[in-house]
């Protein structure tokens, strides 16, 4: 005798924030999920793990960056130097996206620019994988004095 199957469920419908501007949104400081707030609030208590984040200034400028040692979504106030993660602790530079510092490939020794920050640089001529810190080049040099 044939089982009966049960219908799929339907998927949830995605949330829509208000048009209004009357929220806002922060990362968790405990859990890191994305929290939705009312515009004035000073302090979010998430629901997931009941840490409670203090909402910054109204004003202050917010930036977002991935920590380097466990890939966590960081948020930060823009215009700091550095970021340390709630998660591993790890000390992660929070420079402008658009600076920038060059090295030479390790192969070709092609001059290659690279975001600041990042730990390798791949080469568009010869592919190799240049590591950041093992060879540089005289411009990031004067770059950095």
């Amino acid at each position: 005798m044939p089982v009966p199957l049960a219908p799929y469920p339907t998927p949830p419908v995605p949330f829509t924030p208000p048009a209004t501007g009357s929220e806002s949104q922060l990362v968790c400081s405990g859990c890191r999920n994305l929290l939705l707030y009312p515009v004035g609030a000073t302090s979010v208590c998430c629901a997931v793990c009941s840490s409670v984040t203090t909402v910054p200034p109204p004003g202050t400028e917010m930036a977002q960056l991935v920590c380097g040692g466990c890939h966590t979504l960081l948020m930060y106030i823009r215009g700091a130097a550095s970021v340390q993660c709630s998660c591993c602790h790890t000390i992660n530079l929070a420079l402008e996206g658009n600076q920038v510092a060059h090295v030479n490939c390790g192969n070709c020794r092609m001059l290659l620019m690279y975001p600041y920050g990042a730990r390798s640089v791949k080469c568009a001529v010869c592919q190799f994988i240049t590591s950041i810190g093992a060879s540089t080049s005289n411009v990031e040099q004067k770059l950095m004095a």
